[in-house]
């Protein structure tokens, strides 16, 4: 019934805004404003939607994922737009807050941060 729709994601945020400032200026990704909600536009045919809730709080897993081919390069670039990594307790993450999956045979190396509203982002770079 729906396998041949095109679905998209969506999140929300306490401050289009700030959203719009953080995922444009800091982010570098191509944002439209309509009806209030916001579209980002990445690579790929799906956008993603971003809408303004009072009662907003924060996803507790991570709602996007950045794949990057040179991890280390972006997550300085980030840090140098004032973008902070996020630290897990438990997690082996390095100086630059990156855990590197492939010395722990768990994956890919990844890095955490959030939007100003809390949600939860991902940069990450496979082998």
């Amino acid at each position: 019934m729906l396998g041949q729709t095109a679905a998209f994601s969506g999140f929300s945020v306490d401050d289009i805004a700030a959203a719009r400032e953080f995922y444009e200026d800091k982010l570098g990704i191509a944002v439209t404003e309509a009806n209030g909600m916001l579209h980002l536009h990445t690579a790929g045919d799906r956008d993603t939607l971003i809408y303004a809730k009072a009662d907003h709080r924060p996803a507790t897993y991570t709602i996007l994922n950045f794949p990057v081919d040179d991890i280390d390069a972006v997550v300085d670039a980030l840090a140098a737009k004032g973008v902070q990594m996020t630290r897990y307790p438990g997690m082996p993450q390095d100086e630059k807050g990156i855990m590197r999956g492939r010395s722990y045979q768990r994956g890919p190396d990844i890095a955490w941060f959030t939007d100003p509203a809390g949600n939860v982002l991902s940069v990450l770079q496979d082998g």
